[in-house]
């Protein structure tokens, strides 16, 4: 699995881009609500490297690729993330970690479905897969059925990954700088995670080098901050991250730059390729 995990992200980096086709761009008009709809299918490719080591800390190193894949599945929409980033610690000694994430989410941000297997050094260490569901009051339920078969319940408001980015980009057009609330997206078996997204203002269309078919598209950066609930509830709310993640998303969904948070380290994720994906209706 190390194998062909990797491989296949070398070989999603050293596609010709000639081969590769952007997806069209299409501006949603002021006023109009951003859907699920207007999101873009495609493929695209980030390189990895370390932006910054923390001290304490003994990371030296780190670099990577990680590819990301929306289809337009009709009712939903279909991705698949593969990572892989090779830590190098201040002796010297290098440990792989890689994770293969896979949804489906329907349209209407009501139904999810999830798979994530985590490696290191080849080795599988952890698998997540289940369903989850959220009602029309709000209220929501996930069964896992990886590591074991279990039910959780999510909290009221709870939202869905292509929901919260279609919430935080339509938040930023309005002008609000802030959305908080409770994000399941299948990475942990301990339910919803509590959530900050900090919103810049809206970015006009502007000339983006490398991949032009961006250009006529509006953008907003956002950090988003991840809170375990437990403790969350145990210390009345002021606890710190335990992850954080920025970056400039379009307001077709795509994502160009990334920045992941890991509190010893931060890695740097820059778009290096981008092509369309045939599907929809």
């Amino acid at each position: 699995m190390r194998l062909s995990l990797v491989t296949a992200l070398v070989a999603l980096l050293a596609a010709p881009l000639a081969q590769a086709q952007a997806p069209a761009a299409v501006p949603v008009p002021q006023g109009q609500q951003i859907e699920a709809r207007h999101l873009a299918a495609h493929r695209a490719a980030y390189r990895l490297t370390l932006a910054q080591a923390r001290e304490p800390g003994n990371i030296a190193r780190a670099e990577g690729a990680m590819g990301y894949e929306v289809i337009d599945a009709c009712d939903g929409w279909a991705t698949r993330q593969r990572f892989s980033l090779t830590l190098t610690d201040r002796d010297g000694t290098e440990v792989e970690t890689a994770s293969d994430y896979s949804t489906y989410e329907s349209k209407d941000g009501r139904r999810l479905r999830f798979t994530l297997t985590q490696m290191t050094q080849g080795a599988v260490t952890a698998r997540i897969a289940g369903e989850a569901e959220i009602a029309a009051d709000g209220t929501g339920l996930v069964r896992y059925t990886e590591p074991a078969a279990r039910e959780e319940r999510l909290p009221p408001g709870t939202m869905l990954p292509n929901h919260h980015t279609l919430l935080t980009l339509n938040a930023a057009r309005a002008g609000q700088r802030l959305v908080v609330g409770p994000l399941f997206d299948g990475t942990s078996e301990d339910g919803a995670q509590d959530t900050t997204t900090v919103l810049s203002a809206w970015d006009a269309p502007r000339e983006v080098e490398g991949f032009p078919a961006l250009s006529p598209l509006g953008s907003v950066r956002m950090r988003i901050a991840f809170f375990d609930r437990d403790a969350q509830q145990q210390g009345g709310g002021a606890t710190t991250p335990s992850y954080e993640v920025s970056m400039r998303y379009w307001e077709n969904g795509i994502a160009d730059q990334l920045m992941m948070d890991f509190r010893e380290f931060v890695v740097e994720g820059r778009m290096v390729k981008l092509e369309d994906v045939p599907g929809g209706c």
